[in-house]
């Protein structure tokens, strides 16, 4: 034994040394194998609901959960720092996914399993964020007013024969960022000004509302074109109110761009959080939310597309048929945002 280990003083000093490395390994192993999954979330969607407790019944792993807008969440998340407790990060929009990308909050995930079942065009190249639900943003017509195949794209609605027919909501609203950003991305900013001016310029009335609102619209008669994502037009298919199923049969569908690029489509996504305490369970979640049984959650609760090719009971959704897809990576709509912005600006697209 050595001159040191000698003295009684340090063999206590290394026994409580020891004692203490123990308990540290020992809460650090606990708190890894905790059951808790803590989700910060912007979707508002009921139908989560049932993704979330399917999730805990496979896994015995308890969700935390809590809901704002996409900003706040991200501007708590940054706030919060190493000390935050979330573990997941979810929104609609793969440019709100590329916002939060952008300011820091998402650490990189590989996973096999993942990078296997969603596309690449729908996640992102680094693993940051992936997409796990897809609508496509269509054209809507009047049946009484515009005659089946008089518009086939989106650069069609800048064709001065629509002036004064079409309706659209603001130009700072996340989809409309999204879909220039599409444009941008094909086409060039040139090209997306010129889109952009020449939809202003055929506007019905000043952008407003939802999406929905632009659906009723023209149903009502107060334009005969509009710009929309398919789960809303859905939503007024499945209603019990009588009233929205009138608004539904008014109006047709048209998926622009089939001889072309094919039709807009964005994501609704997750990723994991910089600093999640529980990382393990967050891969987890997310790769459940890949998986048959959440896939179908999400097209039948909420009229949404999956990402993955499976079988789904929908029929509304269903009924919209088949069509071509942009296969630009969802990404750039975020790299392009700010392009986007600065040109509905010039063009006077509020």
């Amino acid at each position: 034994m050595t001159t040191w280990l000698r003295h009684p003083f340090n063999i206590g000093k290394l026994l409580i040394f020891g004692v203490l490395l123990l308990l540290t390994t020992a809460a650090s192993a606990a708190a890894a194998e905790e059951p808790v999954l803590n989700i910060y979330t912007a979707r508002h969607y009921q139908s989560d609901d049932e993704i979330y407790a399917a999730f805990t019944r496979e896994t015995g792993i308890v969700i935390n959960r809590i809901e704002d807008k996409e900003d706040a969440l991200i501007e708590r998340i940054r706030n919060e720092g190493e000390n935050s407790p979330a573990d997941i990060f979810i929104t609609a929009d793969a440019g709100r996914l590329w916002r939060a990308e952008d300011a820091g909050i998402l650490r990189p995930v590989d996973s096999a399993l993942l990078n296997d079942r969603v596309p690449v065009s729908l996640r992102d190249p680094q693993g940051y964020w992936f997409g796990f639900s897809m609508r496509a943003r269509v054209i809507f017509y009047s049946k009484a007013e515009v005659e089946p195949g008089a518009v086939t794209s989106y650069e069609d609605l800048a064709d001065p024969k629509w002036k004064g027919k079409v309706c659209v909501r603001s130009g700072s609203n996340v989809y409309n960022l999204s879909l220039l950003g599409s444009i941008i991305e094909e086409s060039g900013e040139e090209t997306a000004e010129k889109w952009a001016q020449g939809v202003a310029s055929n506007l019905a009335r000043e952008p407003q509302g939802g999406d929905t609102d632009q659906i009723k619209a023209v149903a009502a008669g107060e334009c005969q074109l509009a710009i929309a994502n398919t789960y809303y037009y859905v939503r007024l298919l499945k209603s019990d109110d009588a009233a929205d199923r009138a608004v539904a049969e008014k109006v047709g569908v048209i998926f622009p761009n089939q001889a072309d690029r094919g039709t807009h489509v964005n994501i609704s996504g997750a990723g994991v959080a910089i600093h999640a305490p529980h990382p393990e369970n967050a891969i987890r979640f997310l790769e459940f939310l890949a998986s048959d049984e959440a896939q179908r959650d999400f097209a039948i609760g909420n009229n949404e597309y999956p990402v993955v090719d499976i079988t789904f009971d929908n029929p509304e959704l269903k009924s919209l048929g088949e069509f071509k897809k942009d296969p630009v990576n969802v990404g750039t709509y975020g790299e392009n945002q700010a392009a986007a912005q600065a040109i509905y600006d010039r063009v006077g697209w509020k």
